[in-house]
């Protein structure tokens, strides 16, 4: 279905838990990616979570200090939860884990009927969720899968 929707896609919104480690990242990375591929103007890029628990922070700071080892620029960041608005004004949304799919689903009912959920590993060639560097502290690994994702996502958009 991607196929189909690729001169479609404008606005992308990537999801984690909190909206603090996972998804910024993906923000940032697909920003990125998607600038150095001279994409970056055609694209609007977001995060968000599906819980509130982290509403009004910032990234990580091991989040922080791991995508300016990497040379990934970001902004100000302020953590909220997505709202079926939200969702609705996307046109895809990427997931980081089968977890945030159920909160999501419960967040914005049909959801996967939309046709523009995905978790982002799929675009990775990965039957696998983005390792949560929460409970790992293992930021490396984290951004390793984003980048895959990312990588893989921007080429389906090219």
């Amino acid at each position: 279905m991607l196929q189909d929707m690729r001169t479609k896609i404008r606005k992308i919104v990537f999801l984690c838990h909190g909206n603090i480690c996972r998804s910024p990242m993906a923000e940032y990375v697909m920003k990125h990616i998607a600038a150095q591929s001279g994409m970056g103007g055609e694209l609007q890029i977001t995060s968000a979570a599906v819980s509130d628990e982290e509403s009004g922070n910032p990234i990580y700071p091991p989040a922080q200090r791991k995508l300016r080892e990497k040379g990934i620029p970001f902004g100000q960041h302020s953590a909220h939860r997505i709202s079926r608005q939200e969702f609705d004004r996307n046109d895809l949304v990427i997931v980081m884990d089968r977890s945030n799919l159920r909160w999501l689903s419960s967040i914005v009912p049909g959801c996967m009927e939309s046709g523009k959920v995905h978790l982002l590993m799929e675009y990775a060639g990965k039957d696998s969720d983005v390792a949560d560097p929460w409970y790992t502290g293992d930021f490396e690994t984290t951004f390793r899968d984003v980048l895959a994702g990312c990588e893989g996502l921007l080429k389906t958009l090219i």
